[in-house]
């Protein structure tokens, strides 16, 4: 394991990180506007669940951004102490999305371009991914080249519904979870790229995050229409 333990990264990188929250963040942003603005989705009569998790997911983003400022501005003690935030909010984070996902499926509240036993599998896979790359950055943090690397993928998995508004997933039938996976992967290789230009090589904390979402989408199209998850889904849509 690559070791990077020193309190001053490369400038450079601060900017790279810095660029790829900024970018992150305007895709959300981006992504949910556009949701907003359509006038066919009442978004202001959705269940307070729904406001809750929209919510604590956009802090979230914020929360990435402002660390990658912090470390910018070189106010390293500033950004381990919003870490234990952040933390907590990786904790919340899993739960709501699980159960937000559930309720969505019970109340019939499922996009009508996914079947339901496709929604629960993606979401379910994509919160638990996440918390995965995060606690795994949270637990390598005195690994510098680890810790951001691993903190960058965790974050653009929470893309994945931003992304899902951005793209005509309607018009894309069952390449639906493939498009939304395959713009993920965009901002990985971007990453990667840099590193190769920058450091000679690719860190392997991207071979985990690439990994991490393709074993998602590997996970989506062979879960989702097996007769457990069909009577999980159907269940749920029953109760």
């Amino acid at each position: 394991m690559e070791r990077d333990t020193s309190r001053r990264s490369n400038p450079s990188d601060r900017s790279f990180f810095l660029a790829m929250s900024t970018a992150i963040t305007i895709t959300v942003v981006a992504g949910f506007g556009i949701d907003i603005a359509r006038p066919q989705i009442a978004f202001a009569s959705a269940p307070l669940y729904v406001h809750v998790h929209g919510t604590v997911f956009m802090l979230w983003i914020l929360f990435y951004l402002v660390q990658n400022i912090l470390v910018t501005r070189g106010s390293i003690a500033s950004h381990r102490a919003l870490g234990i935030f952040g933390v907590v909010l990786t904790a919340a984070m899993l739960v709501l999305g699980v159960v937000t996902t559930v309720l969505a499926v019970k109340l019939h509240r499922v996009p009508p371009f996914f079947p339901p036993s496709v929604f629960l599998v993606v979401d379910v896979t994509a919160v638990l991914i996440f918390a995965g790359l995060t606690y795994a950055a949270v637990v390598l943090r005195r690994d510098a080249a680890w810790h951001k690397r691993l903190m960058l993928c965790g974050t653009i998995m929470v893309m994945s519904p931003a992304l899902g508004r951005l793209l005509p997933l309607p018009l894309l039938g069952p390449w639906s979870t493939w498009a939304v996976s395959g713009g993920l992967l965009v901002y990985v290789v971007v990453a990667m790229l840099y590193d190769k230009a920058a450091r000679g090589r690719v860190h392997p904390a991207y071979a985990w995050g690439a990994g991490s979402i393709v074993l998602a989408q590997l996970l989506i199209a062979g879960l989702s229409f097996t007769p457990p998850i069909l009577a999980v889904a159907g269940w749920l849509q029953k109760t």
